[in-house]
């Protein structure tokens, strides 16, 4: 048959902002894919050493729109490293509840887009709606529903509300009580193993070799988690378990997301049982005139897509030298989204780009 190039994205309903594909196909089998992560003209790394340290956090979240907490962590981490700024025990229990309801919010996003991509309209809707439900959460917390910078070197910006911690636990149990709503519908449906089992196939070597991270990773049967290698915040106070699967195809990536998403809120039942009192924010100097010791950090945490490292350099003034960030979309949207489309059907371009969880920020940065 003859061979053709087909531009797949981005308007597609299954690409993520501006990505796109270029596809060469041959029918409806693709022979070659490229990826395009667009030019969102950002250029946050180099925007980020023209900044002072503290005005780098409203800036550090839009990396990742859907999930900006865990960037506020990273950055908050390697600040606090060069800094050598202690951070209060409440304040890293604190960290870790946010961080968590960060992650069920993102998962029911990231569950919001391959139903809707899969024309699963009513599974699409219910995630989209609970996750509604977490962000407000967020607003009374913060003030703002998808930026929210709260968290500061040194701590978080403010204590939990009073009464906070029980409206926590009504969300996540009115969550919870629909689970096997979603079971029933989406995940033991037949029509979702029909489109989405041995699609996108990645063996563990080959997860290895390529720098997977995540739900990819683990959906081949590596149990790997930096909450769990190389723990923060208060991640190594309480117990939790680490969801793997073993196919490591699309069907296996999606049943990770959501074992995540339910162990994500057990973990913070857990950390509220336990959070305990006392302070939760170290005061530094004047963030407008502070000046951070020379020196480089590199810290890493486990975001919802993976891990998310950070290296930055202070050369002893008021703004960074040198930021990078390692962010899990880089290698699954362009090195292990380009391998496993080859041989796949067209039909399942957005199948594989939407469980590889890919968010096009997070590259073009």
């Amino acid at each position: 048959m003859r061979e053709l190039e087909l531009y797949f994205g981005p308007q597609h309903l299954g690409m993520v902002g501006n990505f796109s594909i270029t596809l060469k196909v041959e029918g409806d089998r693709i022979l070659k894919a490229t990826a395009n992560p667009g030019y969102l003209h950002r250029g946050f790394e180099k925007l980020m050493e023209y900044r002072t340290w503290i005005q780098n956090f409203p800036l550090v979240c839009r990396l990742n729109v859907i999930e900006p907490d865990h960037m506020e962590m990273v950055y908050a981490m390697a600040v606090e490293k060069l800094a050598g700024i202690e951070v209060p025990e409440r304040a890293q229990w604190i960290r870790s509840i946010y961080l968590e309801l960060a992650r069920v919010g993102s998962h029911l996003f990231g569950l919001w887009a391959y139903a809707n991509m899969l024309g699963f309209d009513t599974i699409a809707q219910w995630a989209m709606y609970h996750r509604d439900l977490i962000l407000d959460l967020f607003e009374e917390l913060t003030g703002g529903r998808v930026y929210h910078i709260y968290i500061w070197p040194g701590g978080v910006r403010r204590d939990f509300p009073d009464g906070f911690a029980n409206k926590i636990v009504e969300t996540l149990h009115s969550i919870g009580k629909c689970v096997p709503d979603y079971d029933d519908t989406f995940f033991n449906n037949p029509l979702f193993y029909e489109r989405a089992h041995g699609i996108g196939k990645i063996t563990q070597e080959e997860a290895k070799e390529w720098g997977a991270v995540g739900q990819v990773l683990r959906a081949t049967g590596i149990p790997y988690d930096i909450r769990k290698v190389e723990p923060y915040a208060a991640y190594d106070k309480v117990d939790f378990d680490i969801p793997t699967r073993e196919n490591g195809d699309a069907y296996s990536r999606i049943w990770v997301i959501r074992d995540e998403l339910i162990e994500s809120v057990h973990l913070i039942f857990k950390l509220l049982d336990k959070l305990p009192e006392g302070e939760v924010y170290n005061k530094v100097p004047n963030p407008f005139k502070w000046k951070v010791p020379k020196g480089e950090a590199y810290v890493r945490v486990e975001s919802s897509r993976g891990e998310l490292g950070l290296y930055m350099v202070s050369n002893g003034k008021d703004k960074p030298y040198r930021v990078h960030f390692r962010t899990p979309s880089y290698p699954h949207g362009l090195t292990i989204l380009e391998k496993v489309l080859v041989g796949e059907n067209i039909a399942d371009v957005g199948n594989t780009m939407i469980s590889l969880y890919v968010v096009a920020p997070e590259i073009d940065r």
